[in-house]
């Protein structure tokens, strides 16, 4: 798993240097596969009905619950690479 922890974190730095913005969509895609990886099912409380963002993020790494995080990595590294083709 070493391998793909180094692809892994090689992808995270990569998503910081895009020039252009992805969608919504797209971030919270990453932020979800990369809070599954790193810190696995989330199990924090659901955020107040006024933080919209903080509830989008919630929601999105939440329907990754049960994602290992080999998958979760594989699934963050495939979405990165999608992205670069289009905002690196």
């Amino acid at each position: 798993m070493s391998d793909l922890k180094t692809q892994f974190e090689a992808a995270a730095a990569l998503a910081k240097t895009f020039t252009k913005n992805p969608t919504n969509e797209e971030k919270l895609a990453l932020y979800a596969y990369y809070k599954q990886a790193t810190v696995g099912d989330n199990t924090t409380a659901q955020p107040g009905m006024f933080d919209l963002t903080g509830k989008a993020k919630w929601n999105a790494w939440n329907e990754k619950k049960g994602v290992s995080t080999e998958d979760a990595m594989k699934a963050y590294i495939a979405e990165v690479e999608k992205q670069q083709a289009v905002y690196a």
